[in-house]
């Protein structure tokens, strides 16, 4: 249940992200939201090792 909850997070994620870069804000924004969608998945993914 955690796993597509987190999964879920990532998307949302990345098309901040993208909406972000779109608008042209500052550079760290972006960026930051891509390295927690990154961070969401791997734990998504951790959690799908577990059982």
């Amino acid at each position: 249940m955690y796993s597509l909850l987190l999964m879920a997070l990532g998307g949302l994620l990345l098309g901040g992200a993208y909406t972000f870069y779109q608008q042209k804000t500052a550079r760290w924004i972006p960026i930051s939201f891509v390295f927690l969608a990154v961070m969401s998945l791997i734990a998504a993914y951790l959690f799908t090792l577990q059982g």
